[in-house]
């Protein structure tokens, strides 16, 4: 692999075409004579303003839903019919008929592979491209675009949407966050209730501190030593960013309005569902409205699938069928699509990017208690938006499911992706000191 300025380039097999005109796109420079190369779109910004990263937490089984295995033995293929897609040549599982009938506005990538076997550790992998150990860990994708856009508004420039800090029943994942930035670019908690009610806990460590009392500049003085005793009990150095980011949400109506589901209509609420995981996604459509740098719409807090008091993820070691039949497949089948639509007929799709993605596969075999286990080897994942080409699929499993046939896709070129995406260059994250030897997905940039 060489590298001409940022633009990848293959050895042996030649430049891939992409590089090829990108190459061909900077030879004005080469020749000293940038003034041809000042063309239209020279000053275009990123072309993902937003991006939305949904995380199906737990690891979907990839034979059961976006990569089935039609023609293999019945120990992996499993009990679901396939039906064809508006993609020619990809068939789903008969599970996800919606998503079926709108392939053609996002693209599969079936080759994902990662190297930890393990939620937490691979759920840091999958987020920032890295090791949890040693450490230090390292920044979220969310954190790096957070920091390189800056806070410019009353918004928050990176938000976490769903019941809290993503964990398994042991821990949490501990590259949810800011790494090796600090916690001061960790992501803002929003917490979304089955009814579409939200609580904001760092506006909850503020208690007192209400829109009717900022403008009283006495009352508000001595609310804010009590709040800061009470941030800096809680654990957050960085009193100061959570309480002006509490101050904005607090003090602008248009930014509270961002996280108010109810001024949605009760038709389009129905749509989404009244669940928790739609009525999460119809938040994260208005903070994508609201031009919120980077979103992560969480599938549930914990993996656990079936275990009582957890939400439901998507680590299905029994029950594996049964769950996807009767409640996982469903409400994705219902809610992404209305997502992807809703997004396209507001014209955001167009400069927002949507990565559908979780944190590795499930077993192909099916094991002995009639459902899958881990699978770090091979699983999937969706683009859509930000220009990126939909309508077909990138790369191909083998016929068992195993492993990638094409090039494997590692979460650090993922992480790559979506940062140059959202208009972060080589020498941006070389700055950041972020996402040391990635590369991009060709096909997607």
């Amino acid at each position: 692999m060489i590298n001409v300025g940022q633009f990848r380039s293959r050895t042996c097999g030649g430049p891939s075409r992409r590089s090829f005109l990108k190459m061909g796109a900077s030879l004005p420079l080469l020749m000293g004579r940038p003034d041809l190369a000042s063309g239209a779109g020279a000053d275009r910004g990123p072309r993902a303003k937003t991006v939305l990263l949904v995380w199906l937490w737990g690891a979907p089984s990839h034979l059961d839903t976006f990569d089935p295995k039609p023609d293999a033995p019945s120990e992996y293929r499993g009990p679901f019919s396939t039906i064809a897609t508006r993609t020619p040549g990809v068939r789903f599982t008969d599970l996800l008929p919606r998503m079926a009938s709108i392939s053609d506005r996002f693209a599969l990538a079936r080759t994902h592979v990662s190297s930890q076997p393990g939620h937490p550790d691979a759920g840091t992998v999958a987020l920032t491209g890295f090791h949890e150990k040693p450490g230090p860990v390292q920044p979220n994708f969310g954190a790096i675009v957070a920091r390189h856009r800056g806070r410019t508004g009353d918004l928050p420039p990176f938000l976490s949407v769903g019941r809290g800090v993503i964990q398994d029943s042991v821990r949490i994942v501990e590259g949810y966050g800011g790494g090796t930035f600090g916690k001061a670019w960790d992501p803002f908690q929003v917490v979304v209730k089955n009814d579409g009610s939200v609580d904001l806990p760092a506006l909850d460590l503020l208690e007192g501190i209400t829109p009717g009392r900022i403008s009283d500049r006495r009352h508000l003085l001595g609310q804010l030593d009590v709040a800061r005793r009470r941030l800096e009990a809680a654990g957050i150095d960085d009193w100061e960013r959570a309480y002006q980011m509490a101050y904005g949400l607090l003090s602008n109506p248009s930014a509270r309005d961002a996280f108010d589901v109810t001024r949605e209509s009760e038709a389009t609420r129905q749509r989404y569902g009244h669940t928790h995981f739609g009525q999460s996604a119809l938040v994260a459509r208005r903070l994508v409205e609201a031009r919120v740098p980077y979103v992560q719409l969480n599938w549930s807090q914990t993996v656990e699938a079936i275990t009582p008091n957890y939400d439901f993820g998507w680590d299905t070691h029994i029950y594996n069928f049964e769950m996807l039949m009767d409640r996982h497949c469903p409400l994705l089948d219902r809610v992404l699509p209305e997502l992807m639509t809703d997004l396209q007929d507001r014209g955001l799709l167009e400069d927002t990017l949507v990565v559908v993605i979780s944190e590795f596969g499930r077993t192909p075999k099916i094991n002995p208690r009639a459902a899958r286990d881990h699978w770090p080897q091979c699983y999937f994942s969706l683009w859509s938006g930000a220009g990126v080409p939909t309508g077909g699929a990138i790369g191909q499993s083998d016929k068992l499911g195993e492993h990638p046939l094409t090039t494997p896709i590692t979460p650090l070129m993922v992480g790559t992706t979506i940062t140059e995406l959202a208009g972060l260059t080589t020498q941006d994250r070389a700055e950041l000191n972020v996402l040391s030897g990635g590369t991009v997905i060709d096909e997607f940039v």
